[in-house]
């Protein structure tokens, strides 16, 4: 017997196409991923991006407030032990909010396999699901919600410092206190590094954006944008070889002159890598097309369908723009919806 919905993928958009699956009784299957090294390496662990995060403060509904009492009543016991317990006032963190968001639903009924999906086979209806481990099984329809990782140096001091100064999303994390009035580093020299230094201008005292060349790859009206910007300081032909700290926080980097390979130290409170995503896309082997930079490409306007009919995708592994938890968990809701009535036409 083929299952309904199986959900591939535990961050927002997984979790909130879980809950709409469920309430409209579809019984969904989630395969939330594995607890193996190769994901912790790779940032691909369960419960999604969000949950390496600390606090978030730009997810609608959790103003500021003791959460304590609320998680110990809307978790289960076994899931609010893995969440230490908060001092004083806060916004919700990232763990939390995964925790609250499975929790909700596995409320309605959603059944969650922790295990990572190692291929489908698109080829025919119902369509094959092979798990990591476990036995293969077939699915009516399928949601890919497996997200993007951010990319990153790979420097030892850069994993250290990751959530203590090191963020790979301005938007996520510019505007929290540790970086307000401090001079922060931006790597990178496309529009997206561009994009970052210019967001945290607001909030920063300057702005270094180092940059491996000597002209940027974003495109010129960004670059200019840059230049002009009085508060970005772009640093020319310099990569960042060391994030340096002490034992809470990042208190500068160490750059290598990629012309001389001389070296230097730079006094910041923070870095943020902006060389790009990797969409979680590999165990597709290429079946579901895809843009140029690998992010699964919706087949119908304001519509969450893949070029496999039946196929739906949600949150970042199909969005290269916005990148956002709220964007995600709204995009779940509607390749949900768009499956329960594919699902309806087909029946």
């Amino acid at each position: 017997m083929s299952e309904n919905v199986v959900i591939v993928g535990s961050g927002p958009a997984g979790w909130s196409a879980a809950i709409y699956c469920a309430r409209a009784n579809l019984k969904p299957l989630v395969f939330e991923g594995a607890l193996t090294e190769e994901n912790q390496i790779n940032g691909t662990l369960p419960l999604g991006q969000l949950n390496l995060t600390t606090e978030v403060e730009n997810y609608a509904g959790f103003p500021s407030a003791n959460l304590d009492q609320f998680l110990d009543t809307a978790l289960d016991k076994n899931e609010r032990m893995l969440l230490p317990p908060s001092e004083g006032k806060h916004a919700v963190t990232g763990p939390e909010l995964m925790h609250l968001m499975r929790q909700q639903a596995r409320n309605f009924g959603t059944r969650i396999v922790t295990d990572d999906v190692a291929r489908l086979d698109l080829s025919t209806r119902p369509f094959k699901v092979y798990p990591l481990e476990g036995e293969p099984l077939e699915a009516k329809a399928i949601i890919i919600a497996t997200g993007a990782r951010a990319n990153y140096l790979g420097l030892e001091s850069e994993a250290k410092y990751k959530n203590r100064g090191v963020s790979a999303c301005a938007v996520c994390d510019g505007a929290l206190p540790m970086f307000r009035n401090q001079p922060l580093v931006v790597v990178g020299g496309g529009d997206s590094a561009v994009e970052e230094a210019t967001y945290l201008t607001n909030f920063a005292s300057r702005v270094y954006l180092i940059h491996r060349r000597d002209t940027l790859r974003a495109s010129k009206i960004m670059a200019d944008r840059a230049t002009r910007n009085e508060k970005i300081e772009i640093v020319w032909n310099h990569q960042v070889v060391e994030v340096l700290g002490d034992e809470t926080k990042v208190t500068g980097v160490r750059l290598e002159n990629t012309v001389d390979g001389s070296h230097r130290e730079l006094a910041c409170g923070g870095m943020f890598a902006a060389i790009g995503h990797t969409p979680n896309t590999s165990f597709l082997k290429g079946q579901v097309e895809t843009n140029e930079a690998g992010y699964i490409r919706w087949v119908k306007p304001f519509r969450t369908w893949t070029s496999v009919e039946g196929v739906f995708a949600a949150g970042d592994v199909a969005d290269d723009y916005y990148r956002q938890a709220i964007t995600s968990a709204g995009t779940g809701c509607m390749a949900a919806l768009d499956a329960e009535r594919w699902l309806a036409a087909q029946h």
